[in-house]
């Protein structure tokens, strides 16, 4: 069984009291925009700087001491010798692959053309016997008529 609250319900009576007496708010003044878009003025750069302080900060940090900024140095150098290697692999690989089509590619063709080469070989191996034949036939019969 569902539960409908009636019209007299102190719960939707006072809901819609609170409903009424809601005013919207006043739109702000003048004077209060402009110290909006002064303080917004003044804000951005402040926190450009604060911003770019983090970050320098994180930058320079790991260069404090003299053991840790060379096992920085020693970090990046790594991180820089397996991306090399990484690329190195994998233009290695995009090589290999692309020879290997390339081989294919022209083996297919090779076949395709030796195929073609021997059918027309055969094709005029066959022609020239039957004219040789049709020649013979015809100097024959002229021999007969003769």
């Amino acid at each position: 069984m569902v539960f409908l609250p009636s019209q007299n319900s102190k719960s939707s009576s006072s809901a819609k009291s609170k409903a009424r007496k809601t005013t919207p708010a006043p739109a702000p003044s003048r004077a209060e925009q402009a110290r909006s878009v002064a303080e917004s003025a003044l804000d951005l750069p402040v926190g450009a700087v604060l911003e770019v302080s983090d970050r320098l900060t994180d930058l320079v940090e790991p260069f404090a001491g003299r053991q840790a900024a060379q096992k920085q140095l020693r970090s990046y150098g790594t991180q820089l010798r397996r991306s090399a290697k990484r690329t190195e692999r994998r233009g290695s690989s995009a090589r290999r692959k692309a020879t290997t089509e390339a081989r294919k590619t022209r083996n297919r063709v090779e076949r395709e053309a030796r195929k073609r080469q021997r059918r027309v070989e055969t094709t005029l191996k066959r022609n020239r016997s039957e004219v040789e034949q049709r020649v013979r036939q015809v100097t024959d019969q002229l021999a007969i008529l003769r």
